[in-house]
């Protein structure tokens, strides 16, 4: 039994405020951040005068070229918070985001719209799947960042992020596809909705998988901060 039309507007509110109400604390896992206070460092004078300069220097050496050329240009700006795009090492992180986020909503969206088969919500479907398809494949064509010296298990991991990455792509464009041809030629039919909702539901699995992967490549092999193992990097 399908819900009622004048019941769709009042769901459709209060499914969109427990969405964005639940969203922060999902992305913290219900746990709060606090502030580390800044611990106060003992000084001992009488030695001040014996420390020598290869002490206080930087090792450059330890340091692939891309951190040394990033490293030093945060040093000359110490004091500047908000980093250019010249300052990032490759703007793939900058980008990709975009597809994440926005391929997930076409598809929970067009899943939603099977029931109501509402026009607003095809329109939703179809803008976020246009832009999601097409941050991805600029995120996996021209802004991927070419890597180097990578350890095996590293290798692996982002062999599994490639190949979910063109799985994204792939499935985000026939899905985008499948959405103009049911909103326009179709006229929003049930069936047509449904299908293009499965296309882009398996287009936005990939796309969690893949960022699922970037994050393992990022904060467990330690591929990216700072432009270490990275070939190319943004000028």
């Amino acid at each position: 039994m399908f819900i009622k039309p004048y019941l769709a507007k009042p769901i459709l509110g209060i499914a969109t405020l427990y969405l964005l109400s639940v969203a922060p604390a999902l992305a913290h896992g219900g746990e709060k951040h606090e502030k580390k206070k800044p611990e106060a460092t003992a000084v001992n004078t009488e030695n001040v005068d014996t420390v020598t300069s290869q002490q206080t220097a930087p090792d450059t050496a330890a340091l692939t070229p891309a951190t040394t050329v990033h490293t030093e240009a945060h040093e000359q700006t110490p004091s500047k918070v908000h980093a250019s795009l010249s300052d990032f090492p490759n703007t793939h992180p900058l980008i990709v985001h975009f597809p994440i986020m926005l391929l997930m909503v076409a598809a929970a969206v067009l899943l939603a719209n099977i029931v109501f088969l509402r026009k607003e919500l095809d329109w939703v479907a179809t803008i976020a799947a246009l832009i999601g398809f097409t941050t991805a494949y600029l995120a996996a064509n021209y802004n991927h960042p070419h890597t180097d010296g990578l350890t095996t298990h590293a290798q692996l991991v982002l062999d599994q992020h490639d190949l979910h990455a063109e799985w994204t792509v792939y499935l985000g464009g026939i899905g985008l596809a499948a959405q103009l041809l049911s909103q326009f030629l179709f006229k929003g039919k049930r069936w047509s909705v449904a299908v293009a909702a499965l296309i882009l539901t398996g287009s936005a699995y990939a796309v969690s998988m893949a960022g699922h992967y970037g994050a393992q490549l990022v904060h467990i092999e330690g591929v990216g901060p700072q432009g270490k193992f990275l070939e190319e990097h943004h000028h």
